[in-house]
């Protein structure tokens, strides 16, 4: 038996040329690649501000599980990639901002760098899809 699985995407697609998707559904539960602070236009947004960048990068994990019929409240695992772990207490506060009670299971990185060089932030998560 195969399963069957769903790719999630949301417009503008800057993961098509990747060939990446944004998200895929399968059994139930939705697994998101990583978000970072790309903007509509595929410009990083925020610059050097890591707070804005973080923003953003939430900001497109909650529009991809929207797409897949899921929410922020509904992530059971996240994966945050930071450059610099000096932004823990970002992280923290924006942690209790985005997530409910219980929290999801966490891991957190410092990477040497992330897909494009002035990315300070890339965000992946597995939530449960409604329904």
């Amino acid at each position: 038996m195969t399963a069957t699985r769903t790719r999630i995407t949301i417009e503008p697609d800057h993961y098509e040329p990747y060939a990446i998707s944004q998200a895929i559904v399968a059994g139930g539960t939705v697994y998101v690649s990583g978000q970072s602070a790309i903007g509509p236009d595929g410009a990083t947004v925020g610059g050097d501000d890591f707070e804005a960048q973080a923003r953003q990068a939430f900001a497109n994990l909650d529009k991809v599980l929207t797409a897949a019929g899921s929410s922020l409240s509904d992530v059971v695992k996240v994966n945050i990639m930071v450059t610099d772990m000096s932004h823990l207490d970002i992280i923290v506060k924006l942690r209790r901002e985005y997530f409910t009670a219980p929290y999801p299971a966490d891991n957190l990185f410092q990477v040497a760098g992330l897909a494009q060089p002035d990315w300070l932030v890339e965000i992946d998560a597995i939530a449960l899809v409604k329904g």
